[in-house]
């Protein structure tokens, strides 16, 4: 007789990511769903960290990571955002942005803390809360710009509101943060215990001359916060599951407890060769020119479908309404036009834990020229 197993997650089942991507290939289809380029990655970071294996760094870096990797970052966010951190203390490579923030979760939380959650939001994160005993407290973003409700925000504030999620640029809506947001951050938090946990990854990947507004540059708010990066989003590489995590002493204190009983040490060549290129920096610098004429090509190819495009403002991805076309609900429209005119995109309903269907689709456009037109050429058939 198997032992009987009570689910921690009874209501989670295989991430619409992984359905999307196998039914992309069973059927021949264009993947604009799931966030990965498919254009080659820089030859140079490649033979930075091909050296560094071939030169023997192939043993454990210290826990919080490797030292050099750590310093240069802690320049990269003095130079662009004037804020001094401290590589010793503040800065943990992780494996990833996602277990930055899964980690970020567990070191403070606690069951029957509450989290507010904006939705539509990256999937992991309600999973991530509910987990740790905690629950998420959603609150939506307002169409069509998805921007946030302040006045909404501080009526789902209780005693028990341990922390706010922040996601800027947005998966999956590509909306960032205001002056104005940031204002109204610090007044919801001003006095108070609530932390921050700040989804960065994207943080190169912004449009339209927008500055981003990052966490980094407000020291009030930085003490109070987990901000988490992703090297994978912006060096093309997202196989490589490398990323970091930056927060006051007390709080990274936490965090390297859970960490260093979790994965203890990141990938050491990989670190190696990003400590060397990262002092290259027009390689991130350049990265939010380089990715606007991909989505604004995207744009331009799609006015040849009744798809209505979402402003954009960051991230891989664009939102495209398709009420000229169906009335179908959005996972069932989505899974319809893999099958039937090859390309796959993400239903928005599975980014809110409700199921809310605004029968808008999520499209990824950090893909090759061709592979955008073919693409669109499918979906002008519909």
């Amino acid at each position: 007789m198997s032992p009987s197993i009570q689910s921690k997650l009874p209501y989670v089942g295989t991430t619409i990511f992984t359905v999307m991507s196998a039914l992309a290939t069973e059927h021949g289809a264009v993947n604009l769903g799931q966030g990965f380029p498919d254009y080659p990655m820089s030859e140079e970071l490649i033979g930075m960290v091909t050296d560094a294996m071939k030169n023997g760094f192939n043993q454990y870096v210290p826990m919080q990571g490797l030292s050099i990797l750590r310093e240069v970052l802690a320049e990269k966010v003095q130079n662009l955002y004037g804020t001094v951190v401290n590589p010793g203390s503040d800065i943990t490579i992780t494996p990833g942005g996602t277990y930055a923030i899964y980690t970020a979760l567990t070191a403070v939380l606690r069951p029957g803390d509450e989290v507010i959650v904006f939705e539509p939001a990256y999937d992991s994160y309600i999973p991530s809360v509910e987990i740790n005993g905690a629950r998420a407290v959603q609150v939506d973003l307002e169409n069509p710009e998805y921007k946030i409700n302040w006045d909404l925000v501080r009526e789902k504030i209780t005693p028990k509101t341990r922390m706010i999620m922040l996601n800027s640029p947005n998966n999956p809506t590509g909306a960032v943060l205001s002056a104005d947001d940031i204002q109204q951050l610090r007044s919801v938090v001003r006095d108070s215990p609530i932390l921050i946990l700040s989804d960065e990854v994207y943080e190169h990947l912004i449009f339209d001359n927008i500055p981003h507004l990052s966490i980094l540059r407000y020291p009030d708010l930085l003490e109070r916060s987990f901000i988490c990066f992703s090297f994978g989003k912006v060096y093309h590489c997202t196989g490589w599951k490398l990323g970091y995590c930056i927060s006051s002493p007390d709080l990274m204190k936490e965090f390297r407890k859970i960490h260093q009983f979790n994965c203890f040490s990141c990938n050491s060549p990989f670190q190696v060769g990003l400590s060397k290129f990262l002092l290259k920096k027009d390689s991130y610098l350049s990265l939010g020119s380089f990715m606007q004429e991909k989505r604004d090509y995207f744009q331009q190819l799609m006015q040849q479908t009744k798809f209505t495009p979402i402003p954009s403002h960051g991230s891989y991805f664009q939102l495209y309404a398709y009420h000229r076309l169906s009335e179908e609900a959005d996972k069932d429209f989505a899974i319809r036009i893999t099958k039937e005119y090859g390309v796959a995109g993400i239903p928005v309903s599975a980014f809110y834990q409700s199921g809310k269907d605004q029968k808008v689709i999520r499209f990824c456009f950090a893909k090759k020229k061709e592979t955008l037109e073919t693409a669109v050429v499918r979906l002008s058939r519909i």
